[in-house]
This record gives C-alpha cells, sequence and structure tokens, in this order.
C-alpha cells in the first residue's frame, strides 16, 4: 500500500486528506493518504531524513514549506522562486520538491471565471507572505503588473523585487489609491477569516469589470468577496485553490489524473 499525507504543525484542520481520500476511492487505489504533524523541534530532521518516514511523499502546510524547499534534492524552477515547496515525492532516492499553490490559483480563477485573464493589465496583491508569493509568480506568468500592498513595505519591496519591471510595492493603507485602476484583486492575508479583522478597502472605486478573490476559503464568502459581491464585481472563493493544487500532487503519487468536480467540491464545502 502507498502512503501519502500532509505535513505540518498542527495539521487537524488540513482537508487534504479527504480531498485525496475521495480520489483513492475514486480509482479504486490500494493506498492512503494521512496527518503527519511534526514538532518544530524535530521539522529540519524529518525533512532531512524523508526517506525514512514510510511516506512516498506528501502535501507541506504552514509552518514547513521554506524548510521542505531547503531540504530537497530537486526542485521545480518555482521553488526556488517563490522560495517554498508544498508538493513532495522521492523518485530515485531523491526527495523532489514542487509548488502547486500558483497552478491551483490559476485553474480556480480559469474553472470559475472563465476570460478572467483575456486583457491582463494591473492586478492589486493585498499581502506578502508565502501564499502572495506563489499568487505573483502566477499573476506574472499570465502577463499582469503587479501591485504588492503589505503592512510591512518591507516585505513587500522583497517579493516585488523578485520581478523587476513587472511588479512594485507599497503599503496596505494606500490600497483604495490604487484599486480605482485595478482589474484583477486578491487578498492573501489571513484578513477576513473568522474572528481576524477585516480589509480596510472601499470596493466602491473597483472598476466595475474587475474580478475580485480570495485565497481565504473559511468563510467561503469572506466580508471581503461579500463586499465585492454587493457592488456587482464579478468573485471567485478560495476553495478552488485548495482543490486544484492537490491535482499535481496525487498524480506523481498514485499514477492517476484526477479532477476537480463539483461533487469533490461539495464534500469539502460540507466539512467546511
Amino acid at each position: 500500500m502507498s502512503h501519502a499525507a500532509v505535513i505540518g504543525w498542527p495539521v487537524s484542520q488540513s482537508r487534504s486528506p479527504l480531498i485525496h481520500g475521495h480520489w483513492l476511492k475514486q480509482f479504486d487505489i490500494k493506498g492512503d493518504y494521512g496527518r503527519v504533524a511534526v514538532e518544530p523541534e524535530r521539522a529540519e530532521d524529518f525533512f532531512a531524513h524523508f526517506a525514512d518516514s514510510g511516506l512516498l511523499g506528501g502535501n507541506v502546510t504552514i509552518p514547513y514549506k521554506e524548510t521542505a524547499a531547503r531540504a530537497a534534492g530537486y526542485r521545480e524552477p518555482v521553488v526556488d522562486r517563490v522560495g517554498a515547496a508544498n508538493t513532495l515525492w522521492m523518485e530515485n532516492g531523491v526527495l523532489c520538491a514542487d509548488n502547486t499553490d500558483g497552478i491551483g490559483f490559476l485553474a480556480n480563477l480559469d474553472d470559475r471565471a472563465p476570460g478572467w485573464d483575456r486583457a491582463p493589465a494591473e492586478a492589486l496583491v493585498l499581502g506578502a507572505g508565502g501564499a502572495a508569493a506563489a499568487v505573483v509568480d502566477a499573476l506574472v506568468d499570465r502577463g499582469f503588473r503587479v501591485r504588492i500592498l503589505n503592512r510591512t513595505l518591507s516585505r513587500a519591496e522583497a517579493l516585488a523585487g523578485r520581478y523587476p519591471g513587472r511588479a512594485s510595492a507599497d503599503v496596505l493603507s494606500e490600497a483604495n489609491r490604487y484599486a480605482v485602476t485595478a482589474g484583477f484583486l486578491v487578498n492573501t492575508t489571513s484578513l477576513g477569516m473568522k474572528g481576524d479583522g477585516a480589509i480596510d478597502l472601499d470596493l466602491s472605486v473597483v472598476p466595475a469589470d474587475a474580478v475580485v478573490t480570495d485565497i481565504v476559503y473559511v468563510p467561503l464568502e469572506t466580508p471581503f468577496l461579500a463586499s465585492a459581491a454587493s457592488r456587482g464585481l464579478r468573485t471567485v472563493d478560495g476553495l478552488g485553490m485548495l482543490l486544484h493544487q492537490a491535482v499535481p500532487g496525487f498524480t506523481r503519487w498514485f499514477g492517476q489524473r484526477p479532477s476537480v468536480t463539483a461533487e469533490l467540491r461539495a464534500l469539502i464545502e460540507a466539512d467546511l
């Protein structure tokens, strides 16, 4: 039996076992996908000796995406660009790493808002953390000019500096000024999650044809998305990003390429 898992601290909240369990059953694969909680003091050793874990691969969640990237003997180019890995697998005794967050981000938008990138102009990215790095990388790849806004300017500048001429930075408090001309807006911060504040952005100034998304999926409709929808803007929730980013990993580990279906989405929605 083949074993894969989501690895992090904590991991009890992860929906990845539900997603991969659904696909394992669908393809009638003799394998399993579980949760591996790794204490911070043994994280470096765990990834350095991943081959001894009994796993053929796995997903990496907070706070170990950077640790996993450093430990990998082979990294897909995107891992070095964003500085983090969320998908691991063993190949010829070598720990290999990928980052599929950007793939999931784009696939979700392609699925839920077809044509969203038909005329890429300026995208406004709120936040400059690990998730933002993958989002910015994906948007630049689709031809957008990206403006990164973050509470701490230095972090936004550091991220923008990876894409000279394609990305710029400012503080989050300047969001209303830039929203006037943004054709695409994405929140990558925890603002809007249950009990974690709100985003200070007046969405009434956003162009009427803009697309607004949030990578947060608990709640499924964040205050940010609810505000955008109330103004008639096209919105996309963050659940699809979680679902689509899981596809490449499952394909590597179990040899079958799954699809993100309405049935799978309903299964995860019921668990939120």
